[in-house]
């Protein structure tokens, strides 16, 4: 994306307008600052009424959508469900075979929604527009979204292969699993490649056409560990919490630009039982009432905040309660509520395993 986004308004503007740099004679902003109070207490109504009337979901049929990772885990959940609601599928996955795997189980999501649009259509009831099953495609990129130039040049054959996306969903990520003293450079800057600059790429090579046309949809899944970190995995918590604040600050552009039509969803969940943390953790007696999230519940959820365009879901609600205690304790309070939950060393066994399996590995090829 060349340059910044597209500064809104720059025609309506009149001195002493805050935006134009001007303030009034009593060193304030002129008339529109005693009319701030009006739009914030109506955030708080609508952010109110979204709890009591859940919003329409809108369609993303026949829509391009750009899903990274999504050869496993959560990338292939929300692909399965971006194609059961009639997207246009484009995945990108490291890893070509378990890519093509995930495309085979949109292929045949597809088939059974061009049989039952048939039986529709032959049963008399085709009233409703029913997208043609030549639309229903799937494409499959080899791409590693740790290198800018990969991400560029992939984003470039989409365009031309494919066309323009609608919706972007920054899915993939590594963790590295070692203390900090412990783990390689190499690592610790493909940590950061992945799981944070990667979303820079994919950005800038999508946003300029959903600026021109003030549509699309950018989704960022981070972690709770984007909210609150634990020890032992540094270089993670440290790509999460930078892309929350990559994500947080694209926001308020896009809205300081006025383009509404640009909506964005940071995803935030808690433990996922992918197995990308096996071995992690918590106090025994909270456990059960703090388990890991099932990846279809969280896809499911996070699938609901994407097509009602929330701005934020964290799973479980809980972690907005903890968000929130970590923003107002001081730093030792917080610390003596981690200890209690279990959450302070609750990564210990999961690098416990990475080491163990690593150092199994290494014996067997005979390193």
């Amino acid at each position: 994306m060349a340059g910044a986004l597209p500064t809104a308004g720059a025609s309506r503007r009149r001195p002493g307008h805050p935006a134009a740099g001007g303030v009034s004679r009593e060193g304030r902003c002129d008339e529109g600052w005693r009319l701030r109070p009006r739009p914030l207490l109506w955030a708080f109504v609508l952010a109110a009424a979204r709890w009591l009337v859940r919003p329409k979901e809108k369609s993303v049929a026949g829509q391009v959508c750009l899903i990274t990772g999504a050869g496993s885990g959560l990338g292939r959940l929300f692909a399965l469900e971006f194609a059961r609601r009639r997207a246009l599928l484009v995945l990108w996955d490291i890893n070509t075979q378990s890519n093509e795997e995930t495309a085979g189980m949109v292929r045949h999501i597809y088939r059974d929604l061009e049989a039952a649009d048939a039986a529709a259509l032959q049963a008399g009831n085709g009233e409703e527009e029913i997208l043609p099953h030549c639309n229903l495609q799937v494409f499959t990129y080899t791409c590693d979204v740790g290198k800018r130039e990969n991400v560029y040049l992939t984003a470039e054959r989409v365009r031309k292969e494919v066309g323009e996306v609608s919706v972007l969903v920054n899915n993939a990520g590594v963790v590295s699993g070692h203390h900090l003293l412990e783990c390689p450079d190499e690592l610790i800057e493909r940590t950061m490649m992945v799981n944070c600059h990667a979303h820079f790429w994919t950005t800038k090579a999508f946003l300029p056409t959903m600026l021109e046309i003030n549509h699309g949809h950018i989704v960022t899944v981070a972690s709770s560990l984007g909210l609150f970190s634990t020890a032992g995995v540094e270089d993670y918590c440290a790509s999460k919490f930078g892309v929350v604040g990559f994500h947080e600050s694209l926001s308020h552009e896009l809205k300081a630009a006025e383009k509404d039509g640009i909506k964005t969803t940071l995803v935030c969940p808690y433990l996922v039982d992918t197995g990308m943390f096996r071995g992690c953790r918590i106090r025994k007696e909270i456990e059960p009432f703090l388990p890991p999230l099932k990846p279809d519940y969280c896809v499911k959820q996070a699938m609901k905040a994407i097509l009602t365009d929330q701005p934020m879901i964290c799973t479980p609600r809980l972690m907005y309660i903890v968000t929130f205690m970590k923003s107002i304790l001081p730093f030792e309070a917080v610390v003596c509520m981690y200890r209690f939950l279990g959450a302070d060393k609750c990564m210990y066994p999961f690098i416990a395993q990475r080491k163990q399996a690593t150092n199994n590995n290494e014996a067997k090829n005979g390193i």
